[in-house]
């Protein structure tokens, strides 16, 4: 496409100038929007929604390794980390030592 700015009156040079500006301005967005529909078709194809990859994503952060087990309990862990469970709550108050139900 080609313009021929010197004939154009100034009146049309300036609704060119406002439409270029416009155009500017939402580029980004215009581009983000065209990524966001191909992620789409993207997750789509593979039998996903976008969101159901965003969310995955999110959950699948870095855990933090157990320190701590239960003896009485072995499926039951602690990483250190957080709030204590009952259990070693319990245990504390009965007067035994962290370090007993280190891994």
């Amino acid at each position: 496409m080609t313009l021929e700015l010197d004939r154009m009156s100034k009146d049309e040079l300036q609704k060119l100038r406002q439409d270029v500006d416009r155009a500017l301005t939402t580029v980004e967005e215009r581009r983000r929007a065209d990524a966001r529909a191909a992620a789409e078709r993207a997750a789509r194809e593979h039998g996903y929604s976008l969101d159901d990859v965003l969310a995955a994503q999110k959950k699948s952060g870095k855990k933090n390794p157990p320190k701590y087990r239960n003896p009485e309990n072995p499926v039951q862990t602690w990483s250190g980390r957080g709030r204590q469970p009952v259990w070693i709550k319990e245990a504390l108050q009965g007067g035994r030592n962290l370090d007993e139900f280190a891994i």
